[in-house]
């Protein structure tokens, strides 16, 4: 019952901000580059997060934060052709192990944690017990993110992988039928300002949405009828969010990196849903 006591823990503390949990951002918008800013890019599931986080560290200190959002894979791919990243925030620990394994990046850390939920419409008659029969009704469309683009993706073909382990022949149907809607270069975008997972969903785009537990829960915040279902503990996949520095990184990014750690990020953090490291 740890996995579903996880989930469900993170719902709940995610639902007591009503809706501040993120959405991603377009794939090629970058900042301004400031240069007397420390230069973060990080996965959108990060948003309202960091926005609070990099708020509080430059009332503190007085040190500017630029903050940019988006699929995690992309920006990864971003930085490698010379975007002027300091600080990744990745929403897996892949990406920066990559960054890493190259010259000029010092090897990741972890500093948050999260899980998958589905987050169904007002339709979808279903419990965390009987998910994995409603995914594979052939009239129930099953959204996800897009994989090796945004460690969402990935997270969902990890459900599937482990839901065949249950049921043979799940994964087949779940790859074959899964509609790869946001964190690709071509994902649609939903207007500024909005939730893309409750757009997607007042699109009529998907019927159940595997995303994670932040993200749905910040989508139901909007959306009451909404249905938000931890996936049942034996399919249950946790998402391990990990942060890289520049090897030459300036004090600066430095001082933003060790804040990621502190009591107060974390709190932060954790009131947004997420998990301790």
């Amino acid at each position: 019952m740890a996995c579903r006591s996880r989930a469900t823990a993170a719902i709940a503390a995610c639902a007591v901000l009503l809706g501040a949990c993120s959405t991603p951002t377009a794939p090629g918008a970058d900042v301004d580059v400031d240069a007397d800013a420390v230069q973060v890019y990080a996965a959108g599931s990060l948003r309202a997060a960091l926005t609070e986080i990099a708020r509080e560290h430059q009332a503190r200190t007085g040190q500017k934060v630029a903050l940019t959002f988006g699929a995690s894979g992309l920006l990864r791919e971003r930085i490698e052709k010379g975007a002027p990243a300091q600080l990744f925030a990745s929403a897996n620990t892949a990406h920066p192990e990559r960054l890493a394994a190259g010259a000029g990046w010092q090897a990741p850390v972890v500093f948050a944690r999260n899980t998958l939920c589905a987050l169904g419409s007002e339709k979808i008659d279903a419990t965390p017990d009987t998910l994995l029969a409603t995914l594979l009704r052939s009239d129930v469309r099953v959204g996800t993110s897009t994989p090796r683009a945004d460690p969402s993706g990935d997270y969902a073909w990890e459900f599937f992988r482990r839901a065949d382990a249950l049921r043979p022949g799940a994964y087949a149907l779940l790859d074959a039928k899964a509609l790869k809607l946001t964190g690709g270069a071509d994902s649609p975008m939903p207007p500024a300002g909005r939730n893309a997972y409750l757009w997607l969903m007042e699109q009529d785009r998907a019927d159940v949405l595997l995303t994670y537990c932040t993200n749905a829960v910040a989508a139901r915040a909007e959306r009451p009828r909404l249905r938000v279902l931890p996936l049942p503990p034996a399919l249950q996949v946790g998402a391990a969010y990990a942060m890289t520095l520049r090897s030459d990184a300036a004090p600066a990014a430095q001082a933003f990196a060790r804040a990621l750690r502190q009591p107060a990020a974390q709190a932060a953090l954790q009131r947004l849903g997420f998990e301790l490291p």
